[in-house]
């Protein structure tokens, strides 16, 4: 538990820049839909005629002269990026500092094994993954009490359930690199993140490319989709967390087996 407190006092400043960034744009785009409505009606008709790119945003179910479609289409973007970009650098740094920083014999002094030392860092990526999405969150629900509306509640919280099942996938792939990295791969991981983000776009305008679905968590997640139909596509959902599950057992077996002091 000291192990945990250590690592969420150490992140803590990381955490507050990224949820205050995320969460604050997010919900000042909330409070200036209003201003933008009118704009966002002539601009619907455009965005539907362009066919793949149309589809690609979603702006195909969605309709962004409404809340819900502004939400489901450019808001959950946004959310949806900065969230994953931060599990990447939450995960991807989580073991391989420790290397980098030459503090491993620090840790190895500390009444513990790998095998605590693997769990409290793994519950340290949990849990600044999940107070990341509350802090969010909240900022969100305080730009529309701001704005004086509020989407379907259901929905809402699947988009962001999903969400939260694709960061922790996002973050337990970077926390398995990270257990195989002596250095921090945070370039690496973020570039991870947009390349799912890359490929659950191609996936929807390249009929070829379909079978990326399966591969990205961005596709299970995506708020058009999701606003669209009321629903969450749950087995890809399961997927995911078999994924998140592999990653993190993977990662304990590295763990386990690393010349630490090299």
């Amino acid at each position: 538990m000291t192990l945990l407190k250590h690592e969420i006092k150490m992140n803590l400043k990381s955490i507050l820049i990224w949820a205050i960034s995320v969460g604050g744009l997010c919900a000042g785009c909330i409070l200036l839909f209003e201003s933008l409505e009118e704009s966002m009606k002539e601009m619907t008709d455009a965005y539907s005629d362009m066919g793949a790119f149309s589809a690609a945003l979603g702006m195909d179910k969605l309709s962004i002269s409404t809340m819900e479609g502004f939400y489901g289409t450019e808001i959950a973007l946004m959310f949806a990026l900065g969230g994953a970009m931060f599990a990447a650098m939450t995960g991807a740094a989580m073991l391989s500092k420790e290397e980098e920083g030459h503090t491993c014999e620090f840790l190895a002094t500390l009444p513990l094994g790998r095998g605590r030392i693997f769990f409290w860092k793994y519950a340290a990526v949990v849990l600044l993954v999940l107070l990341f999405n509350l802090m969010t969150v909240l900022l969100i629900l305080a730009g529309f009490a701001g704005a004086g509306e509020m989407l379907d509640g259901k929905t809402f919280v699947l988009y962001h359930g999903a969400q939260l099942i694709m960061q922790l996938e996002v973050g337990s792939i970077c926390f398995l690199i990270s257990a195989l990295s002596k250095k921090k791969q945070i370039g690496a991981c973020l570039g991870f993140a947009m390349v799912l983000y890359i490929g659950d776009l191609m996936c929807r305008v390249i009929p070829d490319l379909e079978g990326l679905k399966y591969v990205t968590p961005y596709y299970f997640s995506n708020g058009a989709d999701i606003f669209a139909s009321g629903e969450v596509q749950w087995g890809m959902a399961a997927a995911a967390l078999v994924v998140m599950v592999l990653s993190v057992v993977a990662a304990a077996v590295v763990y386990q087996k690393k010349d630490l002091a090299s």
